[in-house]
């Protein structure tokens, strides 16, 4: 849990070079914020996020702000006031505005959450999972019910392979154990050594692949090796649009090798009144995996505006 947590986080989740910059009160990444209304070019601006108007902050990568669009529009359509705080960066940051109440709600992933505020925690199941963070979180924070939506660490397999060795997205990673002496698998470097990579593919699910390959950390180059083939698996993050354009097969991970890392709205108790919390609840029980990775796709794909992309979803699955 905790070398899968780091493993994000030290590559999307906590861009050290951005918390020194908002350390310093720098405006961020102004240029790449969302379209949506009322969105200051400044993510450390203006009052905190008490009275009336409700705070919707994101960290600063797409699919942050994409779910924070989806929270601040399904708050509107239930009369919220909503300010919105983009692009603000790393936990260290967004965690300390959470405490002081300069924002008000921020997507976050349970897992990496937990595994900032205990890294030596490894719960079973989600409910335990938040258990676990409600222990250790301010008490002036709370988290709100979490989506079945995963965006976490996997074995990806490409089309070649999937058609190969007949494996669908219902296949698990176990159904690699025959096949996975003659494969090739790519990942960060520490993958190949952490209980969330090799170790635990051979403890867990008794796989052992013929060699493993040093690339990134779910990146461009595992990316790029995976479509050319210089690999047949590899750790890619479950949201990541490439899945669905190059036709990668996720694989299943019923012993849950790779932890949980569920969005779940984190919240500042006293800014969100109760038709706020109800408004995202409701979010996160239509908000699933594939719902998530095909939003993800229209935004880094298809290049589309993430509040056009909210707004049409929240209007599908009746929230607005």
């Amino acid at each position: 849990m905790t070398s899968t947590a780091n493993t994000r986080t030290s590559s999307r989740r906590l861009p050290v070079a951005a918390a020194v910059a908002l350390a310093v009160g720098a405006t961020l990444l102004a240029g790449c914020s969302s379209s949506s209304d009322n969105k200051s070019d400044d993510p450390l601006s203006g009052d905190k996020g008490g009275g009336s108007t409700v705070v919707v902050g994101s960290n600063n990568f797409a699919e942050s702000i994409l779910i924070a669009d989806i929270y601040g529009e399904a708050l509107k359509a239930k009369g919220v006031k909503v300010d919105y705080k983009p692009n603000i960066g790393s936990r260290e940051t967004t965690y300390g505005l959470l405490k002081n109440g300069a924002i008000t709600v921020l997507p976050e992933y349970n897992g990496a959450l937990l595994a900032y505020l205990d890294p030596k925690a490894t719960p079973k199941t989600v409910a335990a999972t938040t258990a676990a963070i409600d222990a250790k979180l301010d008490a002036k924070l709370t988290l709100l019910e979490p989506a079945p939506a995963q965006d976490k660490d996997s074995v990806t397999v490409n089309a070649a392979t999937a058609k190969k060795y007949n494996l669908t997205d219902k296949s698990s990673i176990a159904d690699l154990k025959d096949a996975a002496k003659d494969l090739v698998i790519g990942g960060s470097p520490e993958f190949q050594t952490r209980q969330q990579g090799l170790v635990g593919l051979k403890s867990v699910y008794g796989v052992e692949f013929k060699s493993f390959k040093a690339l990134d950390a779910g990146g461009p180059l595992t990316q790029a090796a995976l479509k050319k083939d210089t690999v047949q698996a590899a750790d890619i993050f479950t949201t990541d649009p490439t899945i669905s354009k190059e036709k990668f097969v996720v694989l299943q991970d019923p012993q849950n090798l790779f932890g949980f890392e569920n969005v779940q709205p984190l919240v500042y108790k006293s800014g969100l009144p109760q038709k706020g919390v109800d408004a995202l609840n409701a979010v996160s029980v239509k908000l699933d995996t594939v719902t998530l990775l095909d939003l993800d796709a229209q935004v880094q794909l298809e290049n589309k505006d993430p509040l056009d992309v909210a707004k049409a979803w929240l209007k599908s699955a009746g929230l607005v």
